[in-house]
């Protein structure tokens, strides 16, 4: 349930208000001077704070300002001030949108709507882990980790990528001319036998030993991590 702070010292309007948003669902609470208002925006979490400009103790604009240097809830200022500056004054304060007294409930419901699309739209889905296993050795792709059991094996780029390749392509074998182009690129100058030698540093930092390699070598034509 959505919760939103209405701070408005006009008491028949602020009951008016927390009513109609009451009737839609929302759970609210009232305050009727701004001192008190920024207590409680600044104590709790609400997912909306609506805030009148003139306010006792401490005007709209000076809770919103204080509100900002503390935390990110939209704010949308009701106020009867209608010109240019007040408005530009409050969104250069922090507020997030502004309502002009006297408002038709239904627009004040709209742009409550409006903030909450925005708030879904500004969060980012969640990142998908792409996760590859052999065996033992878990490579986790966005976050270029690789672990062996529990632990975390540290690896140089080259030997990252050249792992990632093999485990992408998990009973195909892939070609030293294959993995050179894929790893050091088609421009590169060096010969194919640097593959070799980054296997062989691969295959040193988790190969078991005595045991048979994670890396197949395919005599006369490269390598595949097979089960």
């Amino acid at each position: 349930m959505k919760r939103i702070l209405i701070i408005e010292d006009e008491k028949n309007l602020a009951r008016f208000i927390e009513l109609e948003l009451q009737y839609e669902g929302y759970e609210t609470a009232v305050c009727n001077d701004g001192r008190e208002g920024l207590e409680q925006a600044l104590e709790q979490d609400w997912d909306v704070i609506l805030l009148d400009l003139m306010l006792p103790s401490l005007n709209g604009m000076e809770v919103c300002r204080r509100v900002r240097h503390v935390k990110e809830t939209p704010i949308i200022m009701i106020t009867a001030r209608d010109s240019v500056m007040d408005r530009v004054s409050g969104l250069d304060h922090g507020a997030d949108d502004y309502i002009v007294k006297p408002f038709a409930i239904e627009e004040l419901l709209a742009r409550l709507r409006s903030v909450f699309r925005r708030m879904e739209t500004a969060v980012p889905a969640k990142q998908t882990m792409t996760v590859f296993t052999f065996r033992d050795i878990t490579l986790e792709k966005e976050s270029r980790i690789v672990k062996k059991g529990e632990e975390v094996i540290d690896l140089t780029k080259r030997e990252y990528e050249l792992l990632q390749t093999l485990m992408e392509n998990e009973n195909i074998v892939m070609t030293r001319e294959a993995l050179l182009n894929k790893i050091w690129g088609y421009e590169t100058e060096v010969e194919t036998n640097v593959v070799d030698v980054y296997i062989r540093y691969l295959r040193n930092k988790i190969d078991n030993p005595g045991e048979e390699s994670y890396i197949q070598t395919v005599r006369g034509t490269g390598y595949v991590m097979r089960k």
